[in-house]
């Protein structure tokens, strides 16, 4: 077998990674539950839904456990038919001359840098641009609104739960207010008599230029970056960063439009002072929790890079030129 560059790395026992594969399969389980009760009842939930639709992850998906750059696993002779791994056959060497013992697994980070270059550069460029802004905390939740401004009433994109104020009442409110929505994915869903009263114009090639950290869909995005790079992000980071855009996904709903009270949203009545006081103070708090994740999340590319041969190439695949194209597009709209 060819000598496989082996860097500083630990090497788990099953007795340690099989309890935190099997915690990690719980959590999602639990998190997933509702999710998959609705679907057999064929149940629609405004709220909850977002995060399995627009954000396309399945929940077998998300409970396959990684555990990150720098980590083997030993008897995990599994995982040799998973993306991005390789499992020694016994006379693999470490930098030492070590031997490593059959059956470990552990990822092929020069494989993955060969596959999907463009995506990690993509993600650390503007992971990194984010971090070096102020967040903007104006904006007030009224991208959903103007997803409905003079809408007709099929176009309504959450049909089945009435709007707090009435169609009438949603209009002055979006009249009465200047919208400075600067994430692309919100911006392309506003109606087209809304868009021209965004005082910006968010592009999906600017989306490095102008993401900034108050931006609640910049922060739930963080989810999709993260196994968007999977195996290498260790699966509990995503974990998180689900969790976060899970909170995020329901101040961004309280303060929409709909009228989501028989769910147990009490309305952040963004139309008035008190109201919008209330949106600014949790969305500093989710940029706070946005940063953090983003900070950690750089972390562990850098050290993938770290780790994988300075020479690889970068020929992407065909889903990391996807990824390149549609760097931002979830599955369905908001």
């Amino acid at each position: 077998m060819e000598h496989l560059r082996w860097d500083p790395v630990q090497v788990l026992p099953q007795s340690k990674w099989r309890p935190r594969a099997e915690r990690h399969a719980a959590a999602v389980e639990q998190l997933a539950a509702d999710r998959l009760a609705r679907r057999v009842e064929g149940r629609k939930h405004p709220v909850d839904d977002f995060l399995w639709e627009y954000y396309s992850l399945r929940p077998a998906q998300l409970s396959r456990w990684h555990p990150g750059p720098g980590m083997a696993l030993e008897g995990a002779s599994e995982r040799a038919t998973w993306s991005f791994y390789r499992v020694t056959d016994g006379t693999d060497r470490g930098p030492g001359g070590e031997g490593l013992p059959g059956g470990t697994a552990y990822l092929d980070l020069d494989a993955f840098r060969d596959r999907r270059g463009q995506t990690l550069d993509f993600v650390r460029e503007l992971l990194t641009a984010t971090l070096s802004r102020p967040g903007r905390f104006g904006c007030f939740g009224l991208h959903e609104w103007a997803m409905v401004y003079r809408a007709d009433e099929g176009q309504v994109r959450h049909q089945g739960w009435p709007l707090r104020l009435g169609a009438e009442g949603t209009d002055a409110v979006v009249e009465s207010h200047q919208i400075g929505c600067s994430h692309f994915d919100a911006y392309r869903f506003f109606t087209p008599q809304a868009a021209p009263r965004n005082t910006l114009s968010p592009t999906r090639e600017g989306q490095v230029a102008t993401e900034q950290p108050g931006c609640l869909h910049a922060g739930m995005d963080l989810y999709k970056w993260c196994y968007k790079l999977s195996p290498l992000v260790p699966s509990e980071l995503t974990l998180r960063a689900f969790v976060l855009a899970r909170d995020i996904r329901e101040l961004d709903m309280r303060a929409a439009p709909y009228d989501l009270r028989e769910l147990g949203y009490e309305p952040v009545r963004i139309e008035t002072p008190q109201g919008k006081a209330e949106y600014v103070e949790a969305q500093r708090a989710f940029t706070v929790r946005s940063n953090a994740l983003r900070r950690e999340l750089l972390d562990v590319l850098d050290l993938g890079i770290d780790l994988a041969a300075p020479d690889a190439p970068d020929a992407p695949d065909a889903q990391d030129a996807q990824d390149a194209q549609d760097a931002n597009v979830g599955q369905t709209s908001w």
